[in-house]
């Protein structure tokens, strides 16, 4: 079984409370930072510039994703214009469409053509991918985010669908295609396999690595002791 040095997919940490970031930022082998609206909100963040200022003087030297939080193309584009000044290392995220299902596309061929690097987010279907492609293709450097974790959140298998993705990446040099959304740490090793560039990992799933090579006899010995020893802390009798 590979080891997390033998892995070629780039492991970025997803979150938004500091401390968590500058833990992760510690580790060499993660390798950039996304984050998003949500889990800013979730992290009790009210000012998002100054939170994302405070996080770039931290960590200067790895690619970090904030994203846009208007749903008018105006103000999307005018925000990210904003983002894309804070530092050299920033990715700004456009999500694929608006609230109204209005496709984002148009607006990230444009800024990938004054030289915006970015993270176009919250795609599930190949159909998406395929116009991101298209549209950012010799572009500036562009990270195409699918949300595999949700789409397996549905019953459908998403190995298949982001094999594909990574076939159709290749068409445009400037592109790397994120695993997003990851359910175990399982996905990890899935995402490698198929030559998936990025995967956007939360804390609690990268603290698991910890178990990677473990002896699965010793894991069950292991998890019956802690059964064993829950059961008389708890005072059972019968």
């Amino acid at each position: 079984m590979k080891t997390v040095s033998d892995l070629k997919v780039a492991i970025f940490a997803d979150g938004a409370e500091k401390g968590g970031m500058l833990e992760m930022y510690a580790k060499p082998y993660i390798k950039g930072f996304t984050t998003n609206p949500t889990l800013m909100h979730k992290a009790g963040v009210t000012d998002y510039e100054k939170f994302a200022r405070e996080i770039l003087q931290e960590i200067p030297d790895r690619p970090i994703s904030f994203e846009v939080f208007a749903d008018d193309f105006t103000e999307m584009a005018r925000q990210a214009r904003k983002i894309a000044t804070w530092g050299k290392n920033i990715r700004v995220k456009i999500p694929i469409t608006n609230t109204r299902r209005e496709s984002a596309v148009p607006l990230c061929e444009r800024l990938t053509q004054e030289g915006i690097p970015l993270n176009v987010t919250a795609l599930f279907t190949l159909e998406q991918v395929q116009a991101v492609v298209d549209a950012v293709n010799g572009g500036a450097p562009t990270y195409v985010s699918v949300f595999a974790g949700r789409i397996a959140d549905t019953g459908i298998d998403p190995v298949p669908l982001m094999a594909e993705a990574v076939r159709r990446l290749a068409a445009a040099p400037n592109t790397e295609l994120i695993w997003a959304s990851p359910r175990e740490l399982l996905n990890i090793f899935q995402a490698d396999a198929i030559g998936c560039h990025v995967i956007t990992v939360t804390n609690d799933i990268l603290k698991k690595l910890a178990l990677v090579g473990r002896d699965l006899g010793r894991y069950s010995l292991e998890t019956v002791e802690m059964f064993y020893d829950d059961g008389r802390a708890a005072g059972f009798v019968l």
